[in-house]
């Protein structure tokens, strides 16, 4: 196999531990922020490793930017409007993981996280669901 087709087939798989952290850790932060709970050493590890697993996505996607050939459908919307949602949500994970650790109020921290982790989450599922549309031939729930 390729290395293009296997890192492919990691960026497409990477992307279920990507949701799925940035799941838990937007309903962890909800349900301490409107809780009033304490913000832990375990919702900071959670979103620790949320933002880790983002950056391992986006660098997954910008190696494949570069080593990609030019022929698949839809061409534009991978070469431009995929990466640029991807690293916007990316910037929004990092940006909020950054703004928590510098409000001191517990619930804040929450929010902050809530906020711009669900921003994030919004961007990266439109830019799946707008991957679905360019590319008919692939799914949502596919690994591609």
């Amino acid at each position: 196999m390729k290395f293009y087709h296997i890192l492919k087939s990691a960026h497409s798989g990477w992307r279920y531990l990507v949701l799925i952290l940035l799941v838990v850790a937007i309903v962890t932060a909800i349900a301490g922020w409107l809780g009033k709970k304490p913000y832990t050493e375990g919702n900071r590890k959670l979103n620790v490793f949320t933002l880790i697993f983002v950056h391992i996505q986006i660098l997954f996607g910008l190696v494949l930017y570069f080593v990609s050939p030019l022929v698949e459908a839809g061409i534009r919307y991978w070469k431009m409007e995929h990466i640029a949602m991807m690293i916007f949500a990316a910037i929004l994970v990092t940006v909020g993981n950054a703004r928590s650790k510098r409000v001191e109020d517990p619930s804040g921290k929450h929010r902050t996280i809530a906020l711009y982790f669900g921003l994030g989450l919004i961007v990266i599922i439109a830019s799946i669901i707008q991957m679905t549309m360019a590319d008919p031939s692939r799914s949502f729930f596919g690994v591609s």
